[in-house]
């Protein structure tokens, strides 16, 4: 494999750059963020049903019913389950998964699994409490609090695998964690309102609760687009700390093939279809459920459950294109050494 020579152009004036093979190729056709990435991170976001039931639970804000604990925690663990299977299959061998939950004293990844195992097993505890002996007290409100701890650690977890990969801008910054966290309990926040709708079981909490984390949650992400904006993107020149000697411009490309990073990582959108994107997922995310949990909160009934129901499908709708986003517009600072100008 050769290396990328860079010079700049005030030093060497007639050489004309040469625009590798690979870089058309991804400007022609660029592919998609990869599904199976926006499917385990959509499932790492219902770790918040899992949160809220875990603290509302002890201190006797839900009812010790079993066919509501059934439901209400059946669906939360049932959803971390698929996200735990997501994982395993996220690895290029799942049989290897043992190791790497092994390397928890310095990977973020490796810390998400320990921590995410552990907190399957205490949710496993505090629904046993719930369902097969009704009773949310004692040792169970303990096994329920926990839980709750360790789904705020495994999601802390997810979002400090990518804001401490520092060659990509788009994640490597202060707000990813807070996002992570508040679309978390945000999302989850909706559910519990349509179970206890639907069991006539309403407590008024969960109404008041997710018009105050919607505009939280999607305040913070505001900020983090606001952020990017503002920051400007990186450049051959600060990448190569050359900038003080001129443009620089790439002269042979590394090698002629695609790799890893330019499948996972050179995606390109452009700028008005990012806006659009992200006016839709502020649309759908916040302006919909914002709404129509008010709406519920006028309402009684099935009309009521119903009517919460769509606020948390069209807040998942809009937390899926935040997430498309969230990859799509990730960038690896090595791109720049395939004669892209910034990312």
């Amino acid at each position: 494999m050769r290396l990328p020579s860079i010079r700049p152009t005030s030093r060497r004036a007639g050489v004309q750059s040469l625009k590798p093979e690979v870089q058309g190729k991804r400007s022609t056709g660029a592919s998609n963020p990869p599904l199976h990435q926006l499917v385990h991170h959509r499932l790492r976001r219902r770790y918040g049903l899992l949160f809220l039931l875990g603290l509302a639970a002890p201190l006797g804000l839900v009812p010790a019913d079993r066919w509501l604990g059934l439901v209400g925690f059946g669906l939360a663990l049932g959803l971390v389950t698929l996200g735990l299977l997501s994982s395993t299959l996220h690895l290029g061998h799942s049989e290897r998964a043992w190791r790497a939950l092994s390397q928890w004293r310095s990977p973020w990844l490796s810390r998400e699994g320990v921590v995410a195992l552990a907190t399957y097993v205490l949710a496993a505890l505090f629904g046993l409490g719930w369902v097969i002996w009704e009773d949310l007290q004692g040792v169970w409100a303990v096994c329920a609090l926990l839980a709750a701890a360790g789904a705020a650690s495994t999601v802390a977890c997810t979002g400090m695998i990518y804001a401490t990969l520092k060659p990509i801008r788009q994640w490597c910054n202060g707000w990813v964690v807070p996002v992570y966290l508040a679309f978390a309990v945000m999302t989850g926040a909706l559910w519990p309102s349509a179970i206890l709708q639907l069991f006539g079981l309403l407590r008024p909490w969960p109404q008041v609760l997710a018009p105050i984390l919607l505009p939280l949650g999607w305040g913070l992400k505001l900020g983090y687009w606001f952020t990017l904006r503002a920051a400007g993107p990186s450049s051959p020149e600060s990448a190569t700390g050359l900038g003080a000697l001129g443009r620089v411009r790439l002269l042979d490309p590394p090698h002629t093939e695609e790799n890893y990073l330019l499948r996972e990582m050179g995606f390109r959108i452009a700028r008005k279809h990012a806006e659009r994107l992200r006016g839709s997922a502020l649309i759908f995310g916040l302006g919909v459920p914002f709404f129509r949990s008010g709406a519920a909160i006028a309402s009684s009934g099935w009309l009521a459950a119903l009517t919460i129901l769509a606020a948390a499908l069209s807040s998942s709708q809009g937390v899926a294109i935040e997430r498309w986003l969230f990859f799509a517009e990730a960038r690896h600072s090595v791109i720049l050494y395939y004669g892209q100008r910034e990312v």
